[in-house]
């Protein structure tokens, strides 16, 4: 197997932490691609007739465990949410896009 380097490590943010997010990415529309394969209870069609991750009737992508904020299939997530990397330039741009000019940082534990 070829494992080929990640074009987004050099431009990942480490002090982005999903912890203090609150889940920006989970609420984005999630286009399934062929190569994916969700439950068929996790899959929704769009406007346009796109295969999509189903969301909740809070926007929230319906693969979200609401009691740990973390993703009930992690290990077989789609294409795009395995691309979408915490601290990346799409997650800062969402996150900005959410929060504005008030980006939460993550708080040290004492």
């Amino acid at each position: 197997m070829n494992i080929l380097p990640d074009p987004y490590a050099e431009s990942v943010d480490p002090s982005v932490q999903c912890t203090t997010c609150e889940a920006v990415c989970c609420r984005l529309t999630v286009v399934l691609m062929p190569e994916d394969h969700v439950p068929a209870w996790l899959v929704a069609r769009d406007e346009y007739g796109m295969e999509t991750l189903a969301k909740g009737e809070d926007g929230w992508c319906a693969a979200v465990n609401p009691n740990t904020s973390g993703c009930t299939i992690y290990e077989d997530r789609p294409t795009i949410c395995r691309k979408y990397a915490m601290g990346s330039p799409s997650c800062r741009d969402e996150r900005h896009k959410w929060f504005g000019a008030t980006i939460p940082t993550a708080v040290p534990v004492l």
